[in-house]
């Protein structure tokens, strides 16, 4: 069974790969800032330190979201192509979020959300009606 969703279990793989990316580049700003670790971050969009956090942070808050439902689509035998499909575009939106976040380029950030919310829903689809 898990051989036909190879293309979604590699971008598990390019998710985490992401993620470790943005833990390193927040830990960056971190250091350059000479942040306690552990203190919190001021809220401040012009501030890389807090940019870097927060992607990281919401990161953090979507991948479980995005975890349960590409299991609910392996294990519902949703259709595997378009379950990769679907999960590497999310992945993608992802990196594109992030990148817009560093580079505090707003509009395009809450698209790049946008797109990443839509292949969430796109999966949860997939996997009740394939």
């Amino acid at each position: 069974m898990l051989d036909a969703f190879q293309l979604t279990i590699a971008s598990w793989g390019a998710l985490a790969l992401l993620l470790l990316i943005q833990i390193l580049v927040a830990d960056f700003f971190g250091l350059k800032a000479r942040h306690v670790p552990g203190s919190p971050v001021a809220a401040d969009h012009s501030d890389p330190l807090f940019r870097a956090s927060r992607t990281v942070a919401n990161t953090n808050e979507g991948i479980a979201v995005y975890i349960i439902v590409i299991l609910f689509c392996v294990f519902s035998g949703a259709n595997a192509t378009y379950t990769g499909y679907l999960s590497w575009a999310y992945v993608f939106a992802r990196a594109g979020y992030a990148v817009c976040y560093y580079c505090n380029i707003q509009l395009l950030r809450s698209v790049m959300f946008g797109v990443a919310l839509l292949m969430l829903i796109g999966l949860l689809l997939t996997g009740m009606f394939t």
